[in-house]
């Protein structure tokens, strides 16, 4: 025995299959790879930093750009000028005991042209914050808790770095005589 679709829902059917039509109208579309304005980086970071290789595989999957093995090798050299994460304490309980804490990531860098040494992208920073409930009697989750959000920061962190050195103005090149 077949049921009659009330009204309510053939309207949300409807409405649900015409979504994708306005969506698109709208001229929105996924962000996709973005080229950068350069052919090949150095990256001034420990080669076998977590963040580093986070780095190498969205800029290998992002594009065209080599990333180069020695600064005089590439076209720009991206310097980091700091890289810090800390644990700051935001709340305590009633007893003094630790309530909340909030987990930071500062990253200051530049990008610098090689071969004139003239800064393609000046210092900038990427800040990334999250806040973490704390509870001593479920510690280990909560320390699975805190790998995962620095995760989640670092993942952050990679996406707009990337959009910044995308958005890099490259110095104009010398005029030959």
């Amino acid at each position: 025995m077949s049921h009659p679709q009330q009204p309510g829902r053939r309207r949300a059917l409807a409405l649900l299959g015409a979504a994708p039509l306005l969506v698109a109208g709208c001229g929105f579309k996924l962000r996709g790879a973005r080229p950068m304005p350069f052919e090949s980086i150095y990256l001034g970071m420990s080669p076998y930093a977590e963040l580093t290789a986070a780095i190498r595989r969205q800029i290998r999957a992002n594009g065209d750009t080599v990333i180069a093995d020695k600064a005089e090798d590439a076209q720009v050299r991206l310097e980091v000028l700091a890289d810090r994460k800390e644990k700051v304490i935001l709340a305590l309980n009633t007893q003094g005991k630790v309530r909340e804490y909030q987990l930071r990531h500062r990253f200051i860098f530049r990008l610098v042209d090689v071969k004139t040494g003239q800064e393609a992208l000046p210092n900038n920073e990427i800040f990334l914050y999250r806040d973490l409930a704390f509870d001593d009697t479920q510690l280990l989750a909560k320390e699975q808790e805190e790998i995962l959000l620095y995760r989640d920061m670092q993942n952050d962190l990679v996406q707009q770095l990337l959009r910044r050195l995308a958005a890099a103005k490259m110095p104009a090149a010398a005029p030959k005589p």
